[in-house]
């Protein structure tokens, strides 16, 4: 296999994690770059779901190397309890997993300010995930961060007691919030201790050793390029980079170790938390459009970090185009097709209209995009089943047509479609 990167290009949710487990066993190495616990990726082999928040979804496989860099902030406690899920079902974890020395973790005082932050914004908040990975960016780049080789050195308790010192200043002060204690900080450092250093290593030299010695790599991203930090509907986004190029800086490897770069969507578009969407139909917030409701339902659109519904609407050709654009996107991968049998007429959105003019590329600024309304072309749907459909031939005509139309507009081709959540539901193009 080609060294691969993988990566979303909607709002997260796009299925990545079938994709790259069906990868892995192609790929001698699977290294996630970036993003926390606050990604979810849904495995369902043989009928059987797992979901995975920190560990890469290659572990599965059993001649799979996974890596864990530098660009991903660890929460101690979910990685450890990912772990014991994967070792009861009989998964050799310990073998199969090594973390980054550089990698930042996830403290108890940064799910605490990311907490007491959202409640304090009411309506006005972003609506994240309450996990602390925010505050951990922050303080990665403010240089207060606590990195997991940091473990190992005599100035740790210092550097705790400065970080604790300036988070409870913030959570006493401005948003009479319980402080936190050095003992729910010590609980979780001891975790690490005990269970991560022993997985702790220097994954760019790994990776920069493998790829002299002819290894296959896959480059496992989280969340969504509308979520990047810089490319996405910003402040309405997560606090990483999420496009392929920061898999660079987040292993520590070189752009010409990259051979092709996926781009991950579904057949519709979905949104969890707050922010602009133009193709909305359906939310549990009261818009209910038949359509929409088709998606949620039939997709079963819920948040596998989160639990909650996630809002739903036609395929946004702008939001993709822009997505395959920023990211180097040179194959598309399109999920959840089989999710739209059944539709009388299926709409795909190919441009927007804002003050009365076309608009064919994604506002910068979000106040922008929300007030884009969406410029549809209009297909007929079809009653056929796709679900677990194996070849494209099978594909009823329409299904065709409306991937033909999406491969032109998005300027890129359809490497792969999904016709079903197992494994084996898949079309190689």
């Amino acid at each position: 296999m080609k060294n691969t990167v993988a990566i979303g290009i909607q709002w997260g949710d796009e299925g990545k994690g079938k994709i790259v487990d069906l990868l892995a066993p192609q790929a001698d190495i699977v290294a996630r770059f970036q993003g926390g616990p606050n990604a979810g990726h849904t495995l369902v082999i043989d009928g059987e779901k797992t979901v995975l928040h920190l560990v890469p979804s290659g572990i599965l496989h059993a001649d799979t190397l996974c890596l864990i860099g530098n660009g991903t902030v660890v929460a101690p406690e979910t990685l450890v309890d990912e772990m014991d899920t994967l070792r009861s079902a009989g998964v050799p974890v310990e073998e199969r997993l090594r973390i980054s020395d550089r990698c930042q973790l996830i403290l108890p005082y940064h799910r605490a300010l990311d907490a007491a932050r959202e409640a304090a914004k009411g309506a006005g908040r972003i609506g994240t995930t309450g996990r602390g990975i925010g505050p951990a960016y922050e303080d990665k780049t403010a240089r207060r961060g606590i990195r997991l080789v940091d473990l190992t050195s005599p100035q740790l308790r210092d550097k705790i007691e400065e970080n604790l010192e300036w988070v409870n200043f913030q959570l006493t002060r401005y948003f009479n919030a319980s402080p936190v204690t050095r003992p729910e900080v010590e609980q979780t450092l001891d975790i690490a201790r005990e269970r991560l250093l022993p997985l702790m290593a220097d994954v760019s030299l790994i990776l920069h050793e493998a790829h002299r010695n002819g290894a296959s790599i896959l480059f496992e991203g989280a969340q969504g390029a509308m979520l990047d930090v810089d490319f996405g509907t910003y402040p309405f986004v997560t606090s990483s980079n999420t496009v392929a190029g920061a898999a660079m800086a987040g292993l520590g490897v070189g752009p010409s170790m990259v051979d092709e770069v996926l781009g991950i969507c579904k057949a519709y578009t979905t949104r969890v938390g707050a922010g602009p969407f133009p193709t909305e139909l359906y939310n549990a917030e009261g818009m209910d459009d038949p359509s929409g409701r088709h998606l949620a339902e039939r997709g079963n659109e819920f948040g596998s970090t989160t639990g909650r519904p996630r809002r739903t609407g036609w395929f946004d050709a702008v939001v993709v185009r822009h997505g395959v654009r920023v990211a180097g996107v040179t194959g598309l991968v399109i999920t959840k097709l089989d999710v739209l049998d059944g539709l009388p007429e299926i709409k795909l959105c190919v441009a927007y209209e804002k003050d009365g003019e076309r608009v064919d590329t994604v506002p910068a600024d979000a106040m922008g995009l929300q007030a884009c309304k969406p410029i549809y072309e209009t297909f007929p749907g079809w009653s056929e089943s796709t679900l677990g459909i194996t070849s494209y031939d099978e594909l009823p005509q329409a299904a065709k047509e409306l991937l033909a139309r999406i491969e032109q507009i998005c300027d890129c081709p359809i490497t792969m479609l999904s016709t079903g959540p197992d494994r084996s539901h898949i079309i190689h193009l």
